[in-house]
């Protein structure tokens, strides 16, 4: 298993490196896609609801490779799961630059998400376990990778911006870039020796892990999982279908287990989905909806992109005193709170503007994510690699088949009805037949047809459009409102019980037999 009881001294920051760099090169692929993913609609002729999709399959695949991995890392060990995200990454890599339209592109993007979610299924319990007295201070520094190579992978595009060198097409160029990160950590992973997880080490059994999920857990990740599966197979989602595989998930758990789940960790999983959608799913358009709102400047989205990553690196790595002085969930109320105000502050903004709302926004998300994997490893340490990374799952299911998709359809719904009330013989010459989607039907614009507008149709029409994007920062305000809400219950709670303190294992006590 190529795994050692506890990570000696000397080992552990070549662990922390090898699993930042694997981080990094999981959002330099997703910093790439996102900033080319404008270009990729021309060449494609997609619909902002297939583009919605495409960004969907590059987050829950991710998902469900998290969940399985999570299943059987203990067993096949840490270092096998991360040759097997090489791999992967590696074959998805090959495969992007061979799509030659939507179908292919979307598959190839769906097989990189399987490789992100294999390196995140080991990079945070391999964190978590090498440093178990600081678990939230090294999972934030950690997760400083992922604002990392978003800023790489960017910034590349920006600099780069008409590079074909060996490839016919730009897009295909900027993906060449990301097999750079992928074969630094591939070659970084292969000489190191990886720890053994603390539950394991503390000798708590397969069935007291799965515990801590319980039925309602399985029952939520049941659901999800299914409506990511047929979403996969390009079928309409039966609610009523998701429901009950949940439920058969949740019963089997509930019977093997006899427990419905710990009932802090369940609250958890109701936050993440909405965190995700406010974090990965505002990432993975915020290039597309700032497009149209900075024409005085060069590659305007593009540098706002690099320069919010760049602040949440920053942050990230100084994220020890932070935590330290607000705990983990003061520091999740305060992000919440400014995540709103940028996000408002963002849907008003036009020019420069942008840069000082972009700034509130970057420092609002930066310890959302991080602090909630804190958060968990320091609370559910018995549910080990499972709760940590189920977290992760349920968030990223979450964003890929609800939220991802809705922020496109709310798009094209918009920007239709924006166009019928102020240009609506613009919106007759280039309405394209609507498109079904899992929230009803989504109007589309046809590519071809907006090419051949004329200068002045084409102003007109980039002005509808830079309203209707930054429109979008509004819906979004949504999710971290309803965060807000559930993270101040955890504070009043965990103030009731004397305030926050990490739960720690007693690496003595008996195990039960589990499986």
């Amino acid at each position: 298993m190529n795994s050692s009881p506890t990570a000696p001294a000397a080992n552990k920051m070549q662990l922390f490196w090898a699993c930042f760099i694997a981080l990094v090169a999981t959002s330099f692929v997703f910093g790439v896609r996102a900033n080319t993913i404008g270009e990729l609609q021309s060449s494609f002729d997609l619909t902002e609801t297939e583009k919605g999709l495409i960004n969907g399959a590059g987050m829950w695949p991710f998902a469900l490779s998290i969940i399985v991995f999570s299943l059987i890392i203990d067993r096949i060990g840490y270092k096998t799961v991360a040759i097997i995200a090489v791999l992967c990454h590696l074959v998805s890599l090959v495969l992007t630059l061979k799509a030659t339209g939507y179908t292919s592109f979307y598959w190839s993007t769906f097989l990189i998400a399987i490789a992100n979610g294999t390196v995140e299924s080991f990079i945070n319990p391999v964190v978590a376990s090498a440093f178990p007295k600081e678990k939230a201070k090294w999972l934030n520094i950690l997760h400083a990778g992922w604002p990392a190579g978003l800023a790489l992978g960017a910034l590349f595009c920006a600099l780069l911006p008409d590079t074909k060198l060996f490839f016919n097409e730009v897009w295909k160029f900027r993906f060449a870039l990301c097999f750079i990160p992928v074969v630094i950590y591939g070659i970084l992973i292969l000489p190191i020796a990886f720890p053994v997880n603390e539950r394991v080490a503390a000798g708590v059994s397969d069935r007291d892990m799965l515990k801590e999920v319980g039925g309602i857990g399985f029952f939520i990740i049941g659901v999800l999982s299914t409506a990511a599966v047929t979403q996969l197979l390009d079928l309409e989602i039966n609610w009523l279908v998701c429901l009950g595989v949940g439920a058969l998930a949740g019963i089997g758990s509930l019977i093997f287990t006899s427990s419905l789940g710990n009932w802090l960790f369940i609250f958890v999983l109701i936050t993440i989905g909405p965190l995700a959608t406010t974090e990965l799913g505002t990432d993975g358009w915020m290039p597309e909806l700032l497009k149209l709102s900075g024409p005085d400047v060069p590659h305007f989205e593009t540098w706002i992109f690099v320069y919010t990553s760049v602040i949440m690196t920053v942050l990230r790595f100084s994220a020890g005193p932070i935590v330290h002085r607000f705990s983990p969930i003061g520091l999740l109320v305060i992000s919440a709170v400014i995540a709103i105000g940028g996000l408002l502050f963002l849907s008003q903004s036009v020019g420069w503007m942008i840069l000082a709302a972009a700034t509130v926004y970057a420092i609002g998300k930066t310890f959302l994510w991080s602090t909630t994997l804190g958060l968990t490893s320091e609370q559910f340490p018995k549910g080990g690699a499972l709760t940590l990374n189920g977290v992760s799952a349920v968030g990223v299911l979450f964003l890929g088949v609800l939220g991802s998709p809705f922020i496109g359809f709310k798009q094209d719904k918009d920007l239709n009805q924006r166009l019928s009330q102020s240009q609506p013989a613009l919106l007759k010459k280039i309405e394209a037949e609507p498109k079904d989607t899992l929230f009803g039907k989504a109007p589309a614009l046809n590519q071809n047809a907006i090419e051949t507008l004329s200068d002045s149709e084409k102003t007109a029409l980039d002005g509808v459009q830079g309203a209707s994007k930054r429109n979008v920062f509004t819906t979004i305000a949504i999710l971290p409102s309803f965060m807000l809400v559930c993270y101040l219950i955890l504070f009043f709670y965990f103030k009731s019980r004397g305030g926050y303190k990490p739960v720690e294992l007693d690496h003595h006590e008996e195990a039960d037999p589990g499986f």
